[in-house]
C-alpha cells in the first residue's frame, strides 16, 4: 500500500540552493513570507567549487565559493527559512497553488521560485572526475583566469565561448593550448574570433582532437588528447583545463510544465515571471547573458520581490477588489499620465454621489500591472464595475462623468 504524503503549505518555494535561491531565500524570509528552500545535493551549488572568488563585491581576499554561499546560508536560517535536502520528484505549477512533490512530502505554496541551476557539459574522457572543479579542471574563465597567472592551460572546445573564453585566459596564462575537433582552420566560433585567437601568440591550436584522459596526482598535471584522424596520443603538460563544451540546464522535471527556449533554459522577463503566474525563475538556469554569483544573486533578489508582490496582489484581488458584499467601481490608471490623473477626481465624484453604496478601488499601475492582467485590462486609464465579486462591465477609451454613472 502507498505511503500517504505528508502536506505542508508555504507561501514560497524555492527549488534549488545556488547563489540565486539563497538571495531570493534570504529576501523572501526578511518579507516574513512561510518559506521553504528545496536542494537536491549541495547548498551552495556549483559556485563551492569555487576555489577562489576574485570578483564579487565585498570580498576582497578572494574567499572560497563555499565561504560566501555558507553565509548566505545562514542568513536565510537567521531569518526563519526552512531547509530540505530531498530531490523534486515532479511539480504541478498552473492554478493558485503550486504543488511541489518529493518521495515523502506534497508542498503546497502561493508562489514558486526556480533556481536550479545547472551543469557544465563535460567530455567523459577518463578519469575527468577526477580533476572537476578545484583540482585542475574548471568551467569558467571569469571565475579562475587569475589564479592562472603565468600558467599553462588548456581549452577545450572552439565554439564562441570557448575561443573567446581562451583569449581572455590569454591576459593571464603565460600559454593557452586549445584541442579543436575539426581540421586545420576550421572552428565553430565566428570568424572574427577566430582571426583574433589565431593571430594571438600566446594560443597554440591541436587539430582534429579530443580528450582522451586527465591524469595527475593530487591535481591535473596532464591531459592526453587523442586525433580523431589517426589515433594517436598526444599528452600536453598543463596546469589546469577549462572546458567550454556547453553548459546543461537542470529543467528537465519541468517539460512540460513551463516554457523552455530550444535549449532547455527558462525564459522570462525582467521581474524573473516565467510564462505561469506565480512562478519565477533566477540564476543560471534562466535564458540569460552572463551567468556569475554576482548576477544570479540580482535574479534572486528580483524573483522573491516579486514573488512577494505576487502574493499580496492575490490576496488584494480576492479579499477586496472582487469582494461580494456590495458593487465595486474600480479605476485602473497609472499615475503618471496626465489623462489618468485628469479623471480621478471624476470617479470620486461618482462614489460621493452614491453614498456609500459602491465600493471604489484605485488601482495604480504605474510600478505593477499584476492586478490590472488579472481584471483582463491592457490599456490605462480603464473603468471595470463589479456584481456579486463578478466583472459586469469594462469602460476604456473616452471615459467621462456621464459614461461612468451609467454605470451603477
Amino acid at each position: 500500500m502507498a505511503r500517504e504524503k505528508a502536506v505542508e503549505h508555504y507561501d514560497v518555494v524555492i527549488i534549488g540552493a545556488g547563489p540565486a535561491g539563497l538571495t531570493a531565500a534570504i529576501y523572501a524570509g526578511r518579507a516574513r513570507l512561510n518559506t521553504l528552500l528545496i536542494e537536491k545535493s549541495l547548498v551552495g551549488g556549483l559556485a563551492t567549487y569555487t576555489n577562489e572568488i576574485e570578483n564579487y563585491p565585498g570580498f576582497p581576499d578572494k574567499p572560497k565559493g563555499e565561504e560566501i554561499t555558507n553565509l548566505m546560508k545562514k542568513q536565510a536560517q537567521n531569518l526563519g527559512v526552512k531547509f530540505k535536502g530531498v530531490l523534486v520528484q515532479s511539480v504541478d505549477l498552473e492554478g493558485e497553488e503550486k504543488i511541489v512533490e518529493t518521495f515523502r512530502n506534497k508542498f503546497i505554496a502561493k508562489s514558486v521560485i526556480l533556481a536550479t541551476g545547472g551543469r557544465p557539459r563535460t567530455t567523459g574522457a577518463r578519469d575527468e572526475e577526477n580533476y572537476l572543479y578545484d583540482k585542475g579542471i574548471s568551467f569558467c574563465a571569469t571565475c579562475d583566469a587569475a589564479a592562472n597567472e603565468g600558467k599553462h592551460v588548456v581549452v577545450i572546445g572552439s565554439g564562441d565561448a570557448a575561443i573567446e573564453e581562451g583569449m581572455f585566459l590569454t591576459k593571464f596564462a603565460k600559454k593557452v593550448t586549445v584541442s579543436v575537433l575539426h581540421d586545420e582552420d576550421i572552428m565553430d566560433c565566428n570568424e572574427i574570433a577566430k582571426e583574433a585567437a589565431l593571430k594571438n601568440p600566446k594560443m597554440n591550436f591541436v587539430w582534429n582532437t579530443v580528450v582522451d584522459a586527465f591524469e595527475g596526482e593530487d591535481h591535473l598535471e596532464r591531459v592526453v588528447l587523442k586525433n580523431v584522424k589517426t589515433n594517436e596520443l598526444i599528452p600536453i603538460e598543463c596546469d589546469n583545463c577549462f572546458e567550454f563544451i556547453g553548459y546543461i540546464p537542470n529543467t528537465e522535471f519541468l517539460k512540460g510544465q513551463i516554457t523552455l527556449t530550444h535549449r532547455g533554459y527558462i525564459p522570462t522577463n525582467e521581474m524573473m515571471e516565467t510564462n505561469i503566474e506565480g512562478v519565477f525563475a533566477c540564476g543560471d538556469v534562466r535564458e540569460k547573458w552572463l551567468r556569475q554569483v554576482a548576477t544570479s544573486v540580482g535574479d534572486g533578489a528580483v524573483a522573491a520581490v516579486a514573488a512577494e508582490k505576487y502574493i499580496a496582489e492575490s490576496e488584494t484581488f480576492e479579499n477586496y477588489i472582487m469582494q461580494k458584499e456590495k458593487p465595486s467601481l474600480i479605476y485602473v490608471y497609472n499615475a503618471i499620465d496626465h489623462e489618468s490623473r485628469e479623471l480621478l477626481p471624476v470617479v470620486e465624484r461618482v462614489e460621493q454621489e452614491l453614498g456609500g453604496s459602491i465600493q471604489l478601488v484605485k488601482v495604480d499601475c504605474y510600478k505593477s500591472h499584476g492586478i490590472a492582467k488579472r481584471l483582463g485590462v491592457e490599456s490605462f486609464p480603464t473603468i471595470v464595475s463589479t456584481k456579486d465579486g463578478k466583472i459586469a462591465q469594462v469602460l476604456h477609451g473616452d471615459l467621462n462623468y456621464d459614461a461612468i454613472r451609467a454605470l451603477y
